[in-house]
């Protein structure tokens, strides 16, 4: 049994989940939006909060199944890595965005936004580590 320590978690797994969790909510994002679903007037917010948890599920599965050890934690790592990417984004946005066209997130959409990616990340990470230590199949799947 691995236990959640902070010697166990890989920043590699993190960053690599990390990049994964974007590179699947981007993608799902566009599809939705090449869809007609997402617009600029708010419609089909519920579609890019479902973009955003089902890719950060994603990047949280691959990092458990790359990482089995501490997955609560790697999870949280996934979460903690947007916060510092949208810190550093907003710090260059600050030198070559201009003030008038640039709107943000209401803090609690912000807060809202991390704490899913957060639990997506967690959920993903966790499942993926039950189903690599126990062997289990998922609900409809043989394996072997």
């Amino acid at each position: 049994m691995h236990t959640e320590h902070l010697s166990n978690v890989s920043v590699a797994s993190i960053l690599i989940g990390w990049i994964i969790a974007v590179a699947v909510t981007s993608l799902l994002v566009f599809v939705v939006t090449a869809a007609g679903l997402l617009s600029d007037d708010g419609a089909g917010v519920g579609w890019a909060v479902a973009a955003l948890a089902i890719g950060f599920f994603a990047g949280g599965y691959l990092t458990g199944t790359r990482d089995i050890e501490a997955p609560i934690l790697h999870g949280v790592g996934i979460g903690l890595t947007t916060l510092v990417a949208w810190f550093a984004v907003n710090v260059l946005a600050t030198f070559f965005v201009d003030d008038a066209s640039y709107t943000g997130l209401s803090p609690a959409m912000t807060a809202g936004s991390l704490l899913l990616q957060m639990a997506a990340a967690i959920a993903g990470a966790w499942i993926a580590d039950r189903r690599a230590l126990r062997g289990d199949d998922l609900p409809g799947e043989k394996l072997g």
